[in-house]
């Protein structure tokens, strides 16, 4: 039975929640927020006022993730801490029976995913990542063009996550604030992974959308993988013209390699290529998304779709428009059209449509737990490649088999593994 709204634990509170529940869900009114999570009151005190400036009820406050599991009323639980605690939470969210979203982030050992692929297979609790990046226009274009078969069959894909983060993330405490720079005080949680692992840390805002165009976990999946690191000098450097050439965190050897390339390879022959680029000075955000088919190409680093047989231009750039109005996704057809809004150019208003959809109507998450384990395993596989000097890995198969017989696909308006067109699911409501 279709349910009209749906209670959800919100936990975690900081930045990125607050980002994501002032400009999305606080707006959609078949969501309530019964109950909110955080260890820091400060924390708490920012997204109940985001609520209440909405109308909506103060919900109840804990410290305690564990008070969140014992109420009977809550239909799903949104883990948006940091990344530590993330696994731990989700597998206890699933076997308490609650439907489970995380924000997107990887493991930090392959343990976490099976015991989490575990407590999956046991309880059948839909698992979520809330990958946004799955739901972006030109991803999501890029999806419907293949699904149509217009790329022709399929060789290779590309991504990355080219992001100048020092002055941005890294060296802002958790409110945005330059650090001080005294040894052991808070900084962004996410500075600490930097300090201590050598890995592709952040593969999944192109890699979730590539599984989806290759058809991983259902006819496909990722046989092994190879990453290579450079040196790591960016950070550091970043960190004295920044802070001072005598603070803390301008005078760590840092282990994080500056770029990290990292080579899978698929099952139906395609490989993907990931690339991490977050430490050395850039003047643009960029995930250079690709694809490559023996018909055709999409390239984000010069905007242009591209089919075999037409003109030839050395200089072609930036078609997109153009592209849109012939292979726009249906989603995106509609979104355009009714005026697109959330965080990130609307994608994450998508994506969190996407598992509310899913919980209201009872069905598997578009992004599934194997899909989400799937993403959660890149950082602890890279990490043991680049140890090994590149050396390839098996990638495990979540699925144990099943994605050479997976069961039907939930045909519903955010489905990502084929172009479904719903129009009796509205996007939100005009007056939302």
């Amino acid at each position: 039975m279709m349910k009209k709204t749906v209670k959800i634990a919100y936990v975690g509170c900081g930045g990125r929640a607050c980002w994501v529940l002032q400009d999305c869900l606080r707006h959609m009114k078949d969501v309530e927020f019964p109950i909110i999570c955080d260890i820091r009151d400060r924390a708490l005190d920012r997204a109940t006022e985001l609520l209440v400036e909405m109308g909506r009820p103060a919900p109840k406050r804990t410290h305690h993730y564990e008070e969140v599991l014992k109420d009977p009323e809550i239909d799903a639980v949104m883990i948006m801490t940091g990344w530590e605690d993330r696994a731990e939470m989700a597998e206890k969210a699933l076997r308490a029976g609650k439907y489970t979203a995380i924000e997107v982030g990887c493991a930090f050992e392959l343990s976490e995913c099976f015991r989490l692929l575990e407590a999956y297979e046991e309880t059948k609790v839909p698992l979520m990542m809330l990958e946004n990046c799955c739901y972006s226009r030109r991803e999501m274009m890029a999806l419907n063009v293949a699904k149509k078969g217009l790329f022709g069959e399929i060789v290779h894909c590309e991504g990355g996550y080219h992001h100048h983060l020092p002055a941005e993330d890294l060296l802002r405490d958790e409110n945005y604030d330059r650090i001080k720079g005294v040894e052991g005080e808070k900084s962004h949680y996410r500075i600490q992974s930097y300090i201590h692992r050598n890995c592709e840390q952040y593969p999944t805002h192109e890699l979730g959308p590539i599984m989806k165009i290759l058809g991983i976990n259902r006819g496909n999946k990722m046989l092994t993988l190879s990453s290579f690191a450079s040196k790591a000098r960016g950070l550091k450097d970043a960190a004295g013209k920044i802070l001072g050439k005598d603070n803390y965190y301008a005078n760590i050897d840092y282990k994080q390699g500056d770029i990290i390339n990292t080579v899978i390879t698929c099952q139906n022959g395609e490989t993907i290529r990931l690339c991490l680029d977050t430490t050395l000075p850039r003047p643009f955000y960029s995930r250079n998304f690709t694809v490559r088919g023996v018909d055709g190409m999409y390239t984000e680093e010069r905007r242009v779709l591209y089919f075999d047989g037409m003109e030839e231009q050395a200089d072609l750039f930036d078609n997109e428009e153009e592209m849109f109005a012939k292979y726009d996704h249906p989603l995106h057809e509609e979104y355009v059209r009714l005026g697109e809004r959330g965080g990130h150019g609307g994608i994450d208003w998508l994506v969190c449509r996407a598992f509310i959809e899913s919980v209201k109507n009872g069905t598997n998450t578009p992004i599934d737990a194997y899909d989400t384990l799937a993403l959660m395993a890149i950082a602890p596989l890279s990490e043991a490649s680049i140890a090994q000097g590149g050396a390839p890995v098996q990638v495990p198969d979540f699925t144990r088999g099943k994605w050479m017989h997976r069961e039907p696909i939930v045909k519903s308006k955010y489905c990502l593994d084929e172009v479904i067109v719903d129009e009796s699911v509205k996007i939100f409501d005009e007056d939302e």
